[in-house]
């Protein structure tokens, strides 16, 4: 196998830098909400067709994927291409489906959560074909839906129903040019009270269901303060995220309250840990509160429902795997520069490929986590043209290496 021409590598994605652009911002043009993904699935498949990757395909749940090559060795590239919302259209100085574009930037939802690391990845698919980077590998691009309502969703369909189990996967979430190798798992808890209902003119008659909610509240920012802590993660966290209620009348006493809770999961922290924290709180025992994990069950745009547990595991990819470090070879080769190895803040798909299926996940994409769900997101096109190449050159760079060390 001849080695990789670094220099040309970069040189490419530097000229495909506008195409990359464009195809960007027709992605942002296209409201992408999740369940809402048809529209710019299709403008994908368009692009990868028109680029020459070998198949495209469209799965029932609809995520996308594009191959190239027939190696045995699977090797896969991820990148949910769906987004949030905008909120508030008054935060907004530029239209969120049209944006902003100058030399240096693009603007819109999307730009850099997290449709511009699709945008990198088909293009890296050109650069390998056009360069004959082909090897004893097949890479899938992959396109995935829902992320944003339920990470990970769309990977334990694809690993369960489709049978599609890579080496490796590449997330192209944003790192802000580093190279991430872990993050914090979460959950969605739900905490429930029950009470009983009086005229409000005679509270004692009844048995006050946000009162007894108010003391777990304080109980549980008392346990987010003392959750454990990991040397390279973090620490584990807690919030209330939203509170709910029932009362006959504004003039009576509630005879329900729940509240969720988002629970950060550090290293060593799993599901069974977090709800037996809260049900052991004496105040959830005072007030005999019902502690349970929600579930997800929203149909995706194709109308498939697939449920599962609102639980997203912690991971790290250890720092010697093999993958890691060829993609900081890679990194090297390519920028002349030692990168910065590093963890996500926010959660990813990385918490099935890895935190359910134990298959090695690391990140490197275009864009700032900063960005996510901002109002004026922005991407730099320069970090398209870098996340392109690196993507590009990869494959190979691994395939060396894990060769090297059989």
């Amino acid at each position: 196998m001849p080695p990789i021409d670094f220099a040309k590598v970069k040189k490419l994605a530097e000229d495909y830098k506008p195409a990359m652009t464009r195809f960007l911002r027709d992605m942002i043009r296209l409201p992408s909400e999740s369940c809402h993904e048809g529209a710019v699935v299709e403008r994908i498949v368009e692009e990868m067709e028109k680029v020459g990757f070998d198949m495209v395909t469209i799965d029932p749940m609809g995520n996308v994927a594009g191959y190239i090559g027939t190696g045995k060795r699977l090797i896969a590239m991820d990148a949910h291409i769906d987004t949030v919302g905008v909120g508030n259209r008054d935060n907004w100085r530029f239209d969120p489906y049209e944006g902003f574009e100058d030399d240096e930037i693009v603007i819109g939802r999307g730009a850099s959560d997290q449709e511009g690391g699709m945008a990198s990845m088909v293009y890296a698919g050109k650069i390998i074909k056009e360069m004959g980077l082909e090897g004893d590998y097949t890479l899938v691009v992959v396109g995935t839906v829902q992320e944003e309502d339920c990470d990970g969703l769309c990977w334990q369909y694809i690993i369960r129903e489709l049978g599609l189990r890579p080496e490796f996967v590449v997330s192209t979430e944003p790192t802000d040019g580093g190279i991430y190798r872990g993050q914090r798992g979460r959950m969605e808890i739900k905490v429930k009270v029950s009470g009983i209902s009086a005229h409000g003119s005679a509270p004692e008659r009844g048995d006050n269901a946000i009162f007894k909610m108010g003391r777990i509240l304080g109980a549980l920012e008392r346990l987010n303060d003392r959750l454990k802590s990991d040397a390279f993660l973090g620490k584990g966290s807690l919030t209330v995220s939203e509170i709910f209620f029932t009362s006959p009348s504004r003039c009576a006493v509630a005879d329900s309250c729940t509240v969720s809770v988002d629970r950060r999961l550090t290293a060593g922290e799993d599901c069974e840990l977090a709800l037996r924290q809260i049900k052991n709180l004496p105040a959830v025992k005072a007030a005999n509160a019902e502690v349970t994990l929600y579930s997800y069950d929203r149909p995706s745009y194709t109308g498939l429902v697939y449920p599962t547990d609102s639980y997203f595991p912690s991971w790290v990819l250890p720092e010697e795997h093999v993958v890691t470090r060829s993609a900081v070879e890679t990194y090297k080769s390519l920028f002349k520069e030692q990168p910065r190895v590093d963890k996500w803040t926010f959660s990813t798909n990385g918490v099935s490929i890895m935190g359910m299926f134990h298959i090695p996940c690391i990140g490197f994409g275009p864009g700032k986590e900063s960005e996510a769900h901002a109002a004026d997101e922005k991407t730099w096109k320069a970090d398209l043209v870098r996340c392109a190449a690196f993507y590009a050159a990869l494959p190979l760079t691994y395939l060396e290496k894990s060769k090297s060390e059989e």
